[in-house]
């Protein structure tokens, strides 16, 4: 081997090292950021039943109680951002198995999830829907959007953390930061944890009077957006 392949061996070798030198020392900190924000969005998941002793009674039955759901629910308008049918069930029972096993009922069961942005129009939807036949309610469940500002802010003060904590470091060695290495999002801990709270009401027969059902009133529940990440710095020569 030359003694100029040697040198660029030499070279490449300390390069790749993760190290600092004594002129350029390496700094390595984490930034991390909790916010705790207002939620912006709540769902509600609404499921409709209904029992028949042949199959063209329950499916009756069940598609005219999930259309009323359907229609209580669009009627509200732009305070609704999304409305989807998660699942349809229609299950025969059987009597007690022995050599004459037989089905002696239907069992039909709708489910629908509802996205809703306004919190006073949620409460009353959710005690008008608790107030139909054989319909069921659960939620609500709080939430951000996936494309919230808060995600953003909390990315933000996480990188500032970051900086504040490398400079701290470096003006205790009497030096002070001159570049950014690298910056590395930690990933997984970015979602916002989705938190709620639910009630669960069996509807009894439908009101005939639009305001017979009282109105619940809900208290949104905060959600913490979190962030982290690694961040690693050169600063100037210590004065040590």
């Amino acid at each position: 081997m030359t003694d100029d392949t040697t040198a660029t061996a030499t070279t490449h070798t300390t390069s790749a090292l993760p190290y600092g030198t004594p002129d350029a020392p390496r700094l390595a900190v984490r930034g991390e950021a909790r916010l705790e924000v207002d939620p912006e969005i709540a769902r509600i998941t609404v499921t409709v039943s209904a029992r028949g002793t042949d199959r063209t009674t329950a499916l009756t039955d069940l598609t005219r109680r999930n259309e009323h759901a359907l229609t209580l629910i669009k009627s509200y308008g732009d305070a609704v951002e999304k409305l989807e049918t998660g699942s349809f069930a229609l299950t025969p029972q059987l009597t007690d198995k022995g050599r004459h096993e037989r089905i002696r009922a239907y069992q039909g069961r709708v489910t629908v999830t509802a996205t809703l942005n306004d919190f006073t129009a949620l409460g009353e939807l959710a005690t008008r829907l608790a107030d139909l036949e054989l319909t069921r309610v659960d939620g609500p469940w709080w939430a951000l959007r996936p494309d919230s500002p808060a995600h953003r802010s909390a990315r933000t003060q996480a990188v500032h953390e970051a900086v504040q904590r490398a400079r701290e470091y470096a003006e205790a060695l009497g030096a002070h930061l001159d570049a950014v290495l690298e910056i590395a999002d930690l990933g997984a801990e970015g979602q916002p944890q989705q938190q709620g709270y639910g009630f669960a009401a069996p509807g009894g027969a439908r009101s005939a009077a639009h305001d017979a059902a009282p109105v619940l009133d809900l208290e949104p529940q905060r959600q913490t957006v979190y962030a982290s990440l690694n961040a690693r710095f050169t600063m100037t020569r210590p004065a040590l």
